[in-house]
């Protein structure tokens, strides 16, 4: 049976027109209905068998056992599905193994009749007592009735709605029994991910697949995305199955004749990221937009509607031609674009354009929409149930500048219950962005609330600035006037402010600087010449000019007169990059070369991501837990 060197995903990804019509001059299966003793529910209990076409007890086969939805029995599958018209239908065209696929009345109680209020709790319970039904009653019975291949490689299991979520419940808890499990729109039986799968590694060990399918219009996708990011960011192979469809047989069905071709056969897991019609929309989608749509390979998919225009683009660094559809829909699916949070742009006609689907960011120097990427690593800044601080907007009257100013303000979770001073990090932003990047892009609030819950990191109020400060000119104009300008308005504008209208404490072991890019060379310059206001200084993705010993020439020599005394004061210089692929990374190397030179003390943080927020995120994720001990 297994001697097939085929791997199983040579299959189509979505059924075609007649799969669940009965064909005429093909060879069938046969349905059975069978009864068993069940110790479990003290009574005598039914269940549908089929037998492939052919079958034979010369033979052993592997089983399937599919389960039913919460108002369905044994018979659901038959009057909704026609499970054995599909599956004859794949034998016909050798798409399937020879297999057996019983189909039990997963509601284990003595009157299990889908019958009443479903929803009872007794009903409901019965759902999750039928595990034990299952393995020591339904398994042992079929396993002696019929001939049957009885090791785990050869036992599936696999259910719709209520189903899915005892197939999920049941697979993925008794890997021992089962090593193909599928759950097609599982419903909120489903347990939390981090219970389905409490060890990734022995879950990869074990599962020959996992599939996960669901409708996109189903109200219940949300527990087949949840228990997807888990093992995405765990890194267990399986498919994530998106199709157009709502809790409905036209998608458990498609749902079966898609998961059955995949079993017992030889898996190619590099390939399972393909395996679906859609995408699921972006976090930064606006609330409802269906597009721009995630493939779980984060190749991402785009959809807009222009039907005026002539030319239309996605420019995401790279460039994508859109392709128009006779209803006015422009269309293109990307490459697999990195993790986390991205800045892009529609260019219609030539004009860059925010997207109307997507959030916009102050980023580029202009309104611009953003996506944010699935990222593996990313838990430290995911929304977690722990205590939460918050987010201010506070405008002021900057004595620097004689203007109105703002800035965006982090307080940790019980900032106004405590009576407490904090200490503080005033954080800034790159060329291009202002004050909301660090709040918005760079999720200042839950990298903190993460890291605080853990114990991490102090608890400390961020003062998070608009480091725009005198400069016209964009980088051709970036010279040592500007610096001196933000040095002015960071000592006489910002510190001030913050120290008379929040808690903190106002000693230089009580602040830290801290920047990306621009904001780096900022805090290079205001942070090393005010060694006694600061206690840690993080410089992210940024370095003097190499090419510029005009600016960068007395930098080195204040450094060099002054080495002993930023030693001393500062008990953090941290330089980070995002590798050899961010833009700042020569003139990084070169400069450290120098401090090197000079004396200067530093550490030397790498996190490999070129000059994007999710290395950012990643900086601050690290700089944090070193700041105020």
């Amino acid at each position: 049976m297994m001697g097939s060197a085929a791997y199983s995903q040579t299959i189509e990804k979505e059924a075609p027109k007649g799969f669940d019509q009965v064909r005429t001059s093909i060879a069938t299966g046969k349905l059975d209905s069978v009864q068993y003793e069940s110790k479990t529910v003290g009574t005598t209990r039914k269940a549908l068998v089929y037998t492939p076409p052919g079958y034979s007890k010369k033979k052993k086969y592997p089983v399937l056992y599919l389960l039913h939805g919460i108002g369905g029995d044994e018979k659901e599958w038959l009057r909704g599905g026609t499970p054995q018209v599909i599956l004859d239908n794949l034998y016909a065209e050798k798409k399937l193994e020879p297999m057996i696929v019983i189909m039990p009345n997963g509601r284990a109680m003595k009157d299990d009749r889908a019958v009443g209020n479903v929803f009872d709790k007794d009903k409901v319970e019965a759902f999750a007592t039928f595990e034990k039904d299952l393995l020591t009653d339904l398994i042992p019975f079929i396993e002696k009735k019929y001939s049957i291949l009885t090791d785990r490689e050869h036992r599936a299991i696999a259910g719709l709605s209520m189903g899915g979520g005892q197939s999920l419940n049941f697979g993925l808890g008794n890997l021992d029994k089962f090593a193909w499990v599928g759950g097609f729109s599982s419903a909120p039986n489903t347990k939390p991910p981090q219970d389905l799968v409490p060890n990734p590694e022995d879950a990869k060990k074990k599962l020959k697949l996992l599939w996960i399918s669901c409708g996109d219009n189903d109200g219940l996708i949300t527990f087949s995305k949840r228990t997807h990011d888990y093992l995405y960011q765990k890194d267990v192979p399986h498919i994530y199955y998106v199709e157009p469809g709502v809790h409905d047989f036209k998608v458990w069905k498609n749902g079966l004749y898609m998961f059955s071709q995949f079993l017992f056969k030889p898996v190619d897991t590099s390939t399972l990221t393909k395996y679906t019609v859609l995408g699921s929309p972006a976090s930064t989608n606006i609330r409802s937009a269906k597009y721009p749509q995630i493939l779980p390979d984060n190749r991402v998919m785009f959809r807009v509607k222009a039907p005026g225009a002539q030319k239309v683009q996605i420019d995401l660094g790279k460039k994508y031609d859109m392709v128009k559809d006779t209803a006015g829909f422009w269309n293109v699916t990307t490459d697999s674009i990195s993790r986390g949070f991205h800045y892009y742009s529609l260019l219609v006609d030539g004009l860059p354009v925010a997207d109307p689907a997507s959030e916009s960011f102050y980023g580029m120097s202009r309104m611009a929409s953003g996506i944010e990427i699935p990222d593996k690593e990313g838990s430290f800044y995911a929304m977690k149930d722990v205590p939460h601080g918050d987010i201010r907007i506070k405008r002021y009257l900057s004595k620097a500048t004689n203007s109105w100013r703002e800035m965006y303000v982090y307080t940790p979770p019980g900032y106004d219950q405590s009576s407490d001073k904090y200490p503080v990090l005033y954080l800034l932003h790159g060329g291009g962005e202002d004050q909301r990047g660090w709040a918005t892009q760079g999720k200042t609030d839950l990298i903190l609330d993460n890291l605080i819950a853990e114990g991490k990191a102090k608890p400390m109020v961020i003062a998070m600035l608009d480091g725009n400060v005198n400069n016209a000119g964009g980088l051709a104009g970036f010279n040592e006037n500007v610096l001196r300008s933000f040095e002015n308005e960071l000592k006489l504008g910002a510190i001030p402010f913050v120290e008379s209208n929040f808690r903190v404490a106002n000693d230089a072991k009580n602040r830290a600087l801290a920047g990306l890019s621009m904001g780096g060379l900022q805090t290079l310059y205001a942070g090393i010449k005010n060694t006694n206001l600061f206690s840690s200084l993080g410089v992210f993705s940024s370095g003097w000019f190499a090419n510029n010993p005009k600016l960068s020439d007395p930098q080195y020599t204040f450094m060099k007169d002054n080495a002993s005394t930023i030693n001393s004061n500062l008990k953090n210089l941290w330089i980070s990059m995002g590798g050899k692929e961010d833009i700042a990374y020569q003139n990084c190397q070169v400069m450290m070369k120098k401090f090197d030179e000079l004396g200067v003390k530093y550490t030397y943080s790498e996190y490999a991501g070129g000059h994007t927020w999710p290395v950012w995120r990643h900086d601050l994720f690290m700089f944090a837990p070193l700041l105020f001990k």
